[in-house]
């Protein structure tokens, strides 16, 4: 291997190359694969090898390398086998949102679009079909002025191109698809004059970190959007989606699959930050008014007050958390009734309807989880928990002590609950459910003990889940000493016993 520090040319090397054009940072694709789309992250050139090259990160991980070869580092790459060095000529900077338009609307089907539309004979070989009215469709598509849904995904858009012209094409377009394009840069604010009607607009896929307006802080106009789909890009800041509270018509805003560690609902000092250079606004309105759906599934949200802060959205009935750390079973995760007693007025988590029936079990049963902890630290419950107080009136819900004589509880039947206890782990064997009658004071390792006895498990290590309805994934039952009510297990639950791996 060479000696790197005469690599050090290497990095030094310029970031823009006048002959190729590229710059450092700029988005391309592959020529001829609009889908194959990176990141370039080198200029210039490549020991041992004549010319320029371009040395880019491709998002699919589809490359030869980390940004060094023969022993050279020219670049830091994501993976070890996402980078690679290309000639100029073999990538592209893009298209325009008009030459877009023509490719997918005007330009004629590529010999693999061809070969694509085909259907599986009974001895699994392929026939080709034809679309009927094909010819029909694509002369109503071809027609921009009419145009009301414009579908641009995977196409090389890098740039949009002058507002007028826009404007004059497509004038009565309301839904507009630009995933998977080279739309890194918030590139798209000119929309908001050339295309005044649109009300539903797709930047998935486009490696978006920030929200740039030109001339403000926030974003202004868009005064019909409702839908904005910005689902698998890179931002990790919150601010950047505050920017978007002035738009008034939204009322769908996507945001699975990018890197946010928090979310908070804009207070007064932060607003008057966004609202300082803003044209003739109202220092007085509500952000994100008409919001009512909130997609932040996938993300890295891990705190409670993020949770929390979701009740100050005026309108927000719909919100989705999976795939959180916040929300993983690996890592003690919130289960589903606890987030949805902290949520207000969530209607649907996680894409399932919240009935009210399963409301006011969730709310009760959070409730009482919190009960026995009250007497320690009762300040501490109110703060981590700020409906917990709301709650307790609201549904009637006495204290713990309340319900004790002198001499300990008045009825032992009120302190009962039904438990369903299953065994799965594949050592067990089959056995028949058991439902058994247990104090609301029984601990996970009671439980335990009292298993080994029922489905005489004598040196099999338990592991025990608690199975929740509507909940994707069991709930890993760790603290020993917790209880039941510590845990928030309510009546005719079930809890599955597996074994240690």
């Amino acid at each position: 291997m060479q000696n790197l520090n005469s690599s050090l040319n290497a990095e030094k090397s310029s970031t823009f190359d006048s002959t190729s054009g590229f710059i450092v940072g700029q988005r391309v694709h592959f020529a001829g694969d609009h889908r194959r789309i990176g990141t370039v992250k080198y200029v210039g050139p490549v020991e041992g090898y004549s010319g320029t090259w371009i040395g880019v990160d491709w998002d699919n991980a589809d490359g030869k390398h980390d940004g060094s070869i023969n022993g050279i580092r020219y670049f830091e790459a994501e993976s070890e086998k996402s980078g690679s060095f290309v000639r100029p000529q073999n990538l592209s900077f893009g298209v325009s949102l008009l030459d877009g338009l023509e490719l997918r609307y005007r330009g004629s089907s590529t010999k693999e679009e061809e070969e694509e539309m085909y259907v599986l004979s009974a001895s699994n070989r392929r026939v080709s079909i034809e679309l009927v009215g094909k010819e029909k469709l694509e002369d109503k598509l071809s027609r921009f002025e009419e145009l009301t849904v414009a579908s641009l995904s995977y196409l090389g858009v890098s740039y949009l191109g002058p507002t007028c012209q826009i404007r004059s094409v497509m004038p009565n377009l309301k839904e507009l698809d630009l995933t998977g394009n080279l739309l890194s840069d918030w590139k798209v604010e000119i929309l908001k004059l050339s295309l005044p009607m649109i009300e539903e607009l797709h930047l998935m896929c486009n490696k978006i970190s920030a929200i740039t307006p030109k001339y403000t802080s926030a974003v202004q106009g868009f005064s019909s959007l409702k839908l904005l789909n910005m689902e698998d890009n890179c931002i990790s800041d919150w601010v950047e989606i505050v920017k978007l509270f002035l738009l008034e018509s939204l009322e769908q805003l996507h945001l699975n699959k990018n890197s946010l560690t928090r979310i908070c609902y804009p207070d007064e000092d932060m607003l008057c930050d966004l609202l300082s250079n803003c044209e003739s606004t109202e220092k007085s309105i509500k952000p994100f008014n008409n919001l009512r759906c909130l997609l932040l599934g996938g993300n890295k949200i891990e705190d409670l007050a993020s949770v929390d802060s979701l009740n100050s959205f005026p309108k927000l009935t719909d919100v989705r958390l999976s795939e959180n750390p916040i929300v993983d079973p690996g890592r003690g995760c919130i289960p589903r009734f606890v987030l949805i007693a902290r949520l207000a007025k969530v209607e649907i988590l996680n894409g399932s309807e919240v009935s009210a029936r399963e409301r006011k079990d969730s709310e009760i049963r959070y409730v009482r989880s919190l009960l026995s902890k009250l007497h320690h630290n009762p300040e501490e419950i109110k703060h981590q928990h700020p409906r917990f107080a709301e709650l307790k009136v609201y549904h009637k819900i006495e204290d713990e002590r309340s319900s004790m004589g002198v001499s300990g509880p008045q009825k032992m039947g009120t302190g009962l609950l039904s438990i369903t206890l299953k065994c799965v782990g594949a050592s067990i064997g089959e056995k028949p459910p058991l439902t058994k009658k247990l104090p609301t004071t029984t601990t996970v390792g009671k439980l335990k003990n009292l298993c080994e006895s029922f489905f005489k498990l004598k040196g099999i290590k338990q592991k025990m889940y608690f199975h929740e309805e509507r909940s994707p994934l069991p709930m890993l039952l760790e603290d020993e000493m917790a209880s039941l009510m510590d845990l928030g297990i309510g009546n005719d639950s079930v809890i599955l016993i597996d074994e240690e791996s």
